[in-house]
């Protein structure tokens, strides 16, 4: 069994980690009733006995669960997240020596949390990574969360990733970024999120983006859903996407809602790693095999069902149903159309009592609407695991490598630009030892050649490629 690691930064990353964890452990509960440290438990658990070790805590390999702590690192530079996780539900999961904490944040300047941050803490954030995959037997992967629009997440974010790639090249790296939307209160959101693009394109093996404005536009759908007063649309307290407190103390807050369904994201991606399955997908194999080209790497994510309706009298939604909203746009987690753009890949990842006939039968069904580049007609990745998500008889998450992701990049760049004529906000980053003018023009002519790449692909859409002449064999 393989291991990965997690490492949330920033206030977003922290909060939405928190959430996996909480999740996952209600997932390992539903499933491990004898409370045995199995193999599904260490992928991403460690067992400790800290009563035998006198210089601290002691992995036990086998038996019965003592005391479990996340294969995690957190990394904030505000207290407060962190200090909320370890005074929630939550407090035993983490050690002291898992968090690496600032009081000051980084004002939300991606230049102090990449450059200022990232040299002061760099020692002691390698040490805790190195730390961390010492306690794996084999090391799988590891996954960042962290968002685009703040000055930690973006700038230390990035910052940590390239220490990643540095110190642990082999080892694969999936980063799930939360990107801003238009209305967003941090106004120097575009320059941060431009900056950090740069190191997305260059250092992932892949990234899922997620937009708060799609997060926030299935919440309320749901929420008007279970409000509509129709009869059976009460959606059940444990299965709706939306539900719980985030694994902190206290009254939902207003992100908790938009945290679970990336959290839910995280859930069906890992649990391949986690559960067994008929076709089990290994994570290294979602680069290999969705990303033909290094630096189109950037996955959009649906997920189904994101709710279940309490009357037991409504019937389930068809499984046919489920993989057809996959592929519609109230599923995504960008606001992104990528039936009128172009398929480099993709990959259905489906959870609970689903046979590999199912999935042939919805591919071939869905084929012929899903424009896929010519010379991939055949890129369809596919994963069986056995046990469901909590609450539902069986989920599907949709990983599809899209030319759509660029109108979401392209409107980014038109928000950079109209700061970045003005100059306005500059001062604020070039004060920053270590940040230079440079740094801006080099991010947004990545951001550029990015786009420029996908519209490319978009190009071919329309084209008639006709089948390369093969060689006749003599016979």
């Amino acid at each position: 069994m393989t291991q990965s690691v997690v490492v949330q930064v920033g206030q977003c990353g922290n909060q939405v980690g928190c959430r996996f964890w909480d999740l996952a452990l209600r997932e390992h509960s539903h499933v491990n009733k004898k409370g045995i440290y199995d193999e599904a438990l260490s992928s991403f658990f460690r067992n400790v006995d800290s009563r035998r070790s006198v210089g601290g805590s002691c992995d036990i390999t086998g038996g019965r669960i003592q005391s479990l702590k996340a294969r995690a690192v957190l990394v904030d530079m505000e207290e407060g997240v962190v200090n909320e996780i370890l005074q929630g539900p939550l407090r035993e999961l983490f050690d002291t020596t898992q968090l690496i904490t600032d009081v000051s944040g980084s004002g939300n300047n991606w230049a102090v949390g990449h450059w200022t941050y990232g040299s002061a803490y760099r020692e002691q954030i390698v040490d805790q990574l190195r730390r961390a995959a010492e306690h794996c037997d084999c090391l799988q992967c590891f996954f960042l969360i962290h968002s685009m629009g703040g000055g930690t997440g973006s700038g230390l974010g990035t910052c940590v990733l390239k220490l990643l790639e540095e110190e642990f090249p082999e080892v694969c790296r999936i980063v799930t970024s939360v990107y801003p939307s238009a209305e967003d209160d941090v106004v120097t959101s575009p320059y941060n999120s431009v900056l950090a693009m740069r190191e997305l394109t260059e250092h992932a093996d892949c990234v899922l983006p997620v937009e708060n404005q799609s997060l926030v536009d299935i919440v309320n759908k749901i929420k008007h859903m279970s409000h509509s007063g129709k009869p059976g649309s009460v959606i059940k307290k444990d299965s709706a996407i939306i539900s719980g407190q985030g694994g902190v103390s206290g009254a939902e807050k207003p992100f908790d809602a938009m945290n679970n369904i990336i959290a839910n994201l995280l859930l069906n991606i890992t649990s391949s790693a986690r559960f067994e399955g008929s076709l089990n997908m290994d994570l290294n194999e979602i680069a290999m095999n969705l990303v033909p080209f290094p630096r189109l790497h950037y996955l959009v994510p649906s997920l189904t069902p994101l709710y279940t309706l309490a009357d037991v009298n409504i019937p389930t939604r068809r499984l046919d149903q489920m993989f057809t909203d996959a592929f519609s746009k109230d599923h995504q987690l960008i606001r992104a159309d990528p039936k009128h753009s172009l398929y480099l890949a993709c990959a259905l990842m489906v959870r609970g009592n689903v046979q590999v006939s199912d999935l042939r039968r919805n591919i071939e069904r869905l084929k012929p609407m899903l424009p896929f580049v010519s010379w991939n007609q055949e890129g369809w990745k596919t994963g069986l695991c056995s046990v469901p998500p909590v609450g539902h008889s069986h989920s599907l998450l949709a990983l599809a490598n899209n030319t759509c992701v660029k109108s979401t990049f392209m409107e980014l760049r038109d928000r950079f630009t109209k700061l970045y004529r003005k100059k306005a906000h500059m001062h604020h980053y070039l004060h920053v030892d270590g940040m230079e003018q440079g740094c801006f023009t080099e991010a947004i002519s990545s951001l550029s050649s990015l786009i420029e790449e996908y519209s490319q692909l978009d190009a071919t859409k329309d084209r008639l490629m006709p089948d390369a002449a093969r060689l006749n064999i003599a016979t």
